[in-house]
């Protein structure tokens, strides 16, 4: 009867569930304007998307590659979450004038700060070219030969289909390699810092509130796009003026009530949604557990410097905030896989699924998926596993061996491409090195050394441990590394690059650092990623026919294309949530709640005094409701990573708030979304304008705002 019970579930959401998905917005005609119809939509599919005339699409850029931004006002001002702008904000910081801590206002557009590399992409059109994409392919009969046909055909497709020149082709797959779409995009490169609130309120609760409801994070900052005088991308120029948006965003201050309409529209980056048992059970059991160990040690070592030392505080609140986001995320996600029986359903409906291939008479084609894939993840465990404590421990927490790994792939391109390729790479990296070492603590990057090492030699699959790794004396390595290492400093790495090819060599191949990390580079080169690479495109060749007969056999479930980082739409309701047995949240936040978690000095929980005055005051102008002054709210749409900054929008298609976060049990939703507890966070735009407006005195900006009044 359980079994039953989860299999209905299934069941329901997948077919009857009015909220979840991740929707592509050039195809919502049809079953997703109906639903969002029935939920309190009032605008149009067509008022979202269009290429006729200006659409809700054309106000939504992806930000700087990684995060979603909204355009609200007819100056090219954009708004995206303080998160998604921390860098460049870092960047622009010193002890000096540190707007990490103070926040940054430009009142006047002369005072708007540059950003080396920052972009914003908007989507122009969305077109479906699957049948040119897969032309001369199935005819092929290995997997190589039609990944290699398909990369081929993509290649010729994204350089010769129609754009302007200012223009940019984008070809994404979709449902596992099942369809094709074209993005035709224009992407803007000179993107100006306008404003920031402190990180007292923009990071308000840190790390230990990541991921967690209630929230009372003011995640939000503010940039203006530039263009040339024809309004087409251009280079950053003094001569460039504000761009003028085919659409802008209205911004509604009536407020919002549970079971409220809400719309997210975004670039979200990757989730898994139809993923085999045997997949996830590799997730929660095997990858997820010791991805955390690895960040947890490196964050525990990070945060003590962090506390006693305001210039490291600094230096690694970026990539702090970095390593922190998925080690809570991953822990939440296996929390959440738990909670809802995630695997437990996927086996109901695996079982249903080999009953539609019976019934339908496909067992020939779609009969053997399933044996397939419990074969293919028993025998990748271990090389994913491999895979995963390398990239956690050489490529991304262990700066050390970060800097050793460059130094192996330099030594990479003089074996593979020769010596004019290594000449040019190492003339680069001497020079680029120089924003790594700006950032960089060498007693930090010591003691994190040495709790990661530890952990690689002890969780690695003993088959692919290095000898140098084998019974191993922790400290002695470190100590003997650290001490005559010339990685970290940054004229000792320049001396290392510098001279000619055989001299260059010898020495980084003579340096105790770079020696443990390319023991450790050629052992997982040479004996996990082939075998890894073998398997997976196994998996992903039964991916794609896995997702193929569903699309086939359940023809009338609700089946959305996993992320790609491309644009999409979800829709859902403002709603609460129970965690916990006992534990009901309800769905809005307020300020109230800032002044109780309110802890003095603590770079988590600090409030800056004016904020404290304007709480004591209840100066809240016309954004407070009731002598109450709105933060955050949740609601039941379906988000990943990239929908950050993405626009929270109400029924009229007016902009509410932004997405910043979800519900720490509800990050399992990028492998399995429950309705029940998945939610995502967004700041209350009340909140926004409140702070720009009352707390920065940023009339200037409030301005260029078309806000819709309260009554």
């Amino acid at each position: 009867m359980k079994f039953l019970k989860l299999l209905l579930l299934f069941i329901f959401i997948q077919v009857n569930a009015q909220q979840g998905g991740m929707w592509i917005p050039s195809l919502l005609k049809g079953m997703n304007e109906s639903e969002m119809k029935k939920l309190g939509m009032k605008i149009s599919a067509e008022d979202i998307y269009s290429i006729n005339h200006s659409s809700l699409k054309d106000a939504v850029p992806q930000f700087d590659g990684g995060c979603t931004a909204e355009v609200i006002s007819d100056k090219g001002l954009i708004l995206t979450n303080h998160h998604c702008g921390f860098d460049a904000i870092q960047n622009h910081s010193s002890v000096a004038h540190d707007y990490l801590t103070d926040g940054f206002w430009a009142y006047k557009m002369a005072e708007e700060l540059q950003n080396k590399d920052m972009v914003v992409t908007f989507v122009v059109r969305i077109e479906d070219i699957t049948t040119k994409v897969m032309e001369g392919v199935t005819s092929l009969s290995s997997e190589q030969d039609k990944q290699k046909k398909i990369q081929q055909n993509i290649s010729y497709l994204t350089q010769s289909l129609p754009k302007e020149s200012w223009q940019e082709n984008s070809i994404k797959t979709f449902f596992d390699g099942n369809q094709y779409l074209l993005f035709v995009t224009e992407t803007y490169r000179d993107i100006r810092l306008v404003g920031a609130p402190p990180s007292s309120i923009g990071k308000f609760g840190s790390d230990t509130d990541n991921w967690v409801w209630p929230r009372h994070t003011g995640d939000f900052s503010l940039f203006r796009i530039y263009a040339d005088k024809n309004n087409r991308p251009a280079d950053y120029s003094v001569d460039n003026i504000p761009y003028k948006p085919k659409y802008f965003f209205p911004i509604s201050i009536k407020g919002i009530k549970e079971n409220d309409f809400t719309m997210v529209m975004g670039y979200p980056g990757r989730t898994q949604e139809y993923l085999p048992s045997f997949a996830v059970e590799q997730i929660m059991n095997t990858l997820n557990p010791a991805k955390i160990e690895v960040r947890d040690a490196a964050l525990k070592v990070q945060d003590g410097f962090m506390r006693k030392d305001n210039a490291i505080k600094i230096q690694y609140a970026s990539k702090y905030a970095g390593i922190a986001n998925y080690w809570k995320k991953w822990i939440g996600e296996t929390k959440g896989l738990k909670k809802s029986n995630a695997i437990a359903i996927k086996q109901q409906f695996e079982a249903a699924f080999q009953e539609k291939v019976r019934t339908a008479g496909k067992e020939a084609e779609y009969g053997n998926l399933l044996k397939d894939f419990e074969k293919n993840y028993s025998e990748i465990k271990d090389y994913a596993l491999a895979r995963d404590l390398f990239t956690e421990v050489a490529l991304r927490n262990s700066e050390l061996l970060q800097n050793g790994y460059r130094l192996y792939q330099l030594e990479q391109v003089l074996k593979t491409k020769g010596e004019q390729a290594f000449t040019d790479r190492k003339n680069n990296l001497s020079i680029g090195i120089f924003e790594f070492y700006k950032d960089y603590n060498v007693a930090v990057d010591k003691n994190v050394f040495e709790q990661l090492i530890a952990i690689y030699a002890k969780s690695l699959p003993s088959q692919f441990l290095p000898t140098e790794l084998k019974n191993l004396n922790v400290s002695e390595l470190t100590n003997t590394i650290y001490a005559t290492t010339k990685l970290t400093k940054l004229e000792d790495f320049r001396n290392l690059v510098e001279g000619d090819t055989k001299s260059v060599i010898e020495k980084i191949n003579a340096d105790k650092g770079y020696q443990v990390l390319k023991a450790m580079a050629d052992a997982h080169t040479k004996n996990v990623l082939p075998k890894y690479d073998e398997l997976n495109l196994k998996n992903s060749a039964t991916q794609r026919t896995y997702m193929k007969a569903i699309l086939e056999l359940f023809p009338n479930n609700r089946i959305f294309p996993d992320a790609n980082s491309t644009l999409r739409v979800t829709y859902g309701k403002v709603k609460g949530y129970k965690p916990n047995d006992g534990i009901t949240c309800e769905p809005f936040t307020y300020l109230d709640g800032v002044m109780e978690k309110y802890v003095p000095d603590d770079y988590e929980f600090n409030v800056p005094k004016k904020l404290i005055d304007l709480y004591n005051t209840k100066d809240y102008g016309v954004y407070g409701v009731k002598g109450k002054m709105p933060v955050a709210f949740i609601a039941t749409n379906h988000t990943t990573g990239g929908n950050s900054g993405s626009p929270a929008l109400d029924a009229e298609g007016n902009l509410i708030g932004l997405n910043f976060d979800r519900v720490w049990e509800g990050t399992m939703s990028d492998i399995f979304y429950s309705p029940e507890i998945c939610r995502n966070i967004m700041v209350d735009i009340r909140y926004v304008l409140f702070i720009v407006d009352k707390y920065a005195n940023a009339e200037n900006l409030i301005k260029e705002l078309k806000i819709i009044p309260s009554n």
